[in-house]
């Protein structure tokens, strides 16, 4: 940093064009993927229909974007080298902006850092060309060129070596391109793009991506499928909805179909990817309560309001937006997605098939080498709802003690359900955990306590939602001998902290001397839970303070706690009409798809899957 004597006024100069797009430059094109996005955004706004897209050395060495759009005339070429000049906005309204580009900045940037060359030709007009070197502009000159433009783009940062230094390796540079050109691309479901990798010039390429243009009704569907895959189509959920001149579409992935980062969301505003901070808190919103902890929600959402009710002008490089009146913004992103979250998640994930499957593995019986130690599901003595049969192989020596019970059905119960029904009919109950029940054309596996974990936790969230409404406690039942409880100071001070929201909740606790807590009610929703075990759930629940500022945050994890206690745990034995009545309610539950940590609660396998297994 240059000193100046305290005494000395120091000089205000004015920089040279040169120098000012070379900052300017610093600005907009951080990396060779920042200035691919500039130049297929041009392509855009040109009209384009088809877009090639051309890079080496991770678009240090080159970046070359050939479109069909309408294409410019000698004239035009010079003008679109200088600073804040464009055709996409008259300065009029800054605020009425419908295209990608509307600063000017993006040419005159690219051409102070590297080597920049222009051909294009427009409609009844010659080709021209004109090229651009660290700033130094040549004269327009004619060429050979179709209708559409060729920017081709060399040797990126050369004027500026400094920044080279910044720039990850060819690889992770390729990566970030092959992002910007798939985010444009769910964009512009009815544009060609290809990205395009080559080692040198005269050798040949290697596609990194390519989509084809998409039309009709299903336009975004199947752009989304190919840009982000048929494993994310298949566990998807649509999205629309529409509130104070906000509109939302797009589609949302189930709950149990997450990532371990958040590389799956894509955002978009008026048709333009953003990454705004607003947006994907309120994507993470829309999911809370249903997805594991360390876990991302996958998505592609679109808003779209009037451009008046946006200033997309807040960001150099236009990644993020500001909205006139966010709440309105936030508030549709949020109950859109959970509107349809809780009416599509009693469907499972088609992955959790697909690892259930691989989980199975062909193999001997008894105790062959490489045999895992896990208990046969032959009933090997007589159960309470199971009888062994003569000569069945679980009489016979090397099979272990069996943990699986099957009920025959029960023609007289008025719980017996069809096979037809969403989750079938129970058939059997695995190692007093898994509730194994028929479908129409297949079979699903339940986990009996993270199932009956969500539905006690809707219970409560519901209770506690109408007991706000009128004003009144959740009901609850007194324990005949209070519970006391040893948390310490610090931990009791916390439960004490929100003494009232519990009892509100119907969990009634008072101090009890020095770091200690009586419980004197819990919710009658909840049954005989150990009391002494639930505060001390909560309490942890409470320590962490991820969710300490929102009272909302703290209910629910209170609620989520007691649903725990409060759910058929694993090793108990359930009847046929338990498990059946278990899988009804489950249908009628929203969220019922996952527990309240965001695990799967049940696996559909369909019986051609089955046959599969062997060979069928």
């Amino acid at each position: 940093m240059t000193q100046h004597h305290p005494h000395i006024r120091p000089v205000i100069r004015q920089l040279d064009e040169s120098a000012a797009n070379r900052i300017a430059a610093g600005e907009v094109v951080e990396r060779p993927a920042s200035a691919v996005k500039e130049l297929v955004e041009n392509a855009l706004d040109a009209g384009a229909r088809r877009i090639d897209i051309t890079i080496a050395g991770g678009g240090k060495r080159l970046i070359r974007v050939a479109d069909d759009g309408c294409g410019m005339t000698a004239d035009d070429l010079p003008l679109a080298l200088a600073r804040h000049a464009t055709s996409k906005i008259d300065g009029s309204d800054l605020l009425d902006i419908r295209s990608f580009g509307f600063r000017g900045e993006a040419l005159p940037s690219l051409g102070a850092v590297g080597r920049l060359t222009i051909v294009s030709r427009a409609a009844a007009a010659d080709a021209a060309t004109i090229s651009v070197t660290a700033g130094r502009i040549e004269p327009v000159r004619p060429a050979a060129g179709n209708r559409g433009t060729v920017v081709e783009l060399r040797d990126l940062f050369f004027a500026t070596p400094a920044r080279l230094k910044f720039l990850r390796s060819d690889r992770a540079e390729t990566q970030a391109i092959a992002e910007v050109i798939r985010r444009l691309a769910l964009a512009t479901s009815g544009i060609a793009l290809t990205l395009t990798e080559i080692a040198d010039e005269g050798g040949g390429g290697r596609v990194l991506f390519r989509a084809d243009p998409c039309a009709g009704s299903a336009a975004l569907a199947a752009r989304v499928g190919q840009v982000m895959g048929r494993d994310f189509l298949d566990n998807a959920i649509p999205i629309e909805a529409e509130r104070d001149g906000v509109r939302l579409t797009g589609l949302a992935a189930l709950p149990t179909y997450t990532r371990g980062a958040a590389v799956a969301q894509h955002l978009f505003v008026n048709g333009r990817p953003v990454r705004d901070k607003l947006l994907t808190g309120a994507l993470r919103a829309g999911y809370f309560d249903v997805l594991a902890s360390g876990r991302h929600p996958a998505a592609v959402l679109f808003v779209a309001c009037d451009p008046h009710a946006v200033d997309v002008n807040v960001h150099p490089a236009k990644a993020e937006v500001r909205f006139r009146d966010p709440d309105a913004a936030r508030g549709i992103v949020v109950s859109a997605l959970r509107h349809a979250l809780a009416g599509g998640t009693r469907r499972a994930a088609t992955t959790g098939a697909a690892a259930t499957l691989a989980a199975f593995r062909p193999g001997q019986l008894g105790n062959a080498p490489g045999r895992s130690n896990a208990r046969t599901a032959w009933p090997s003595q007589p159960g309470p709802l199971c009888e062994p049969v003569p000569d069945h192989p679980a009489t016979m020596p090397g099979f272990a003690e069996t943990q699986a019970r099957v009920e025959p059905p029960r023609q007289d119960s008025a719980d017996q359900a069809p096979s037809d029904a969403p989750l079938g009919a129970a058939r059997a109950q695995l190692h007093e955990n898994w509730i194994v029940a028929q479908t129409a054309d297949g079979l699903v596996i339940v986990d009996q306590h993270a199932a009956h974990e969500r539905l006690v936790y809707e219970r409560l969230k519901q209770q506690a939602a109408e007991a706000v409404a009128q004003g009144t406690p959740v009901p609850a039942q007194a324990l005949l001998i209070p519970a006391i409880v040893d948390l310490g100071d610090d931990l009791a001070g916390r439960i004490l902290h929100v003494a009232a929201d519990l009892d509100r909740l119907g969990l009634t606790v008072e101090p009890f001397g020095p770091g200690c807590v009586a419980v004197r009610a819990i919710p009658a929703a909840l049954g005989r839970a150990d009391a002494a075990a639930l505060l001390r759930d909560i309490a942890d629940d409470l320590a962490d303070g991820s969710s300490a500022d929102l009272l909302q945050g703290r209910l629910d994890a209170v609620l989520s706690s007691m649903a725990c206690h409060g759910s058929v745990r694993s090793g108990r034995r359930m009847s046929g009409d338990e498990m059946n009545a278990l899988l009804r309610e489950m249908e009628r539950t929203p969220r019922s798809g996952q527990c309240n940590h965001g695990r799967p609660t049940w696996v559909e396998l369909k019986l051609a899957d089955i046959e599969r297994l062997f060979g069928r």
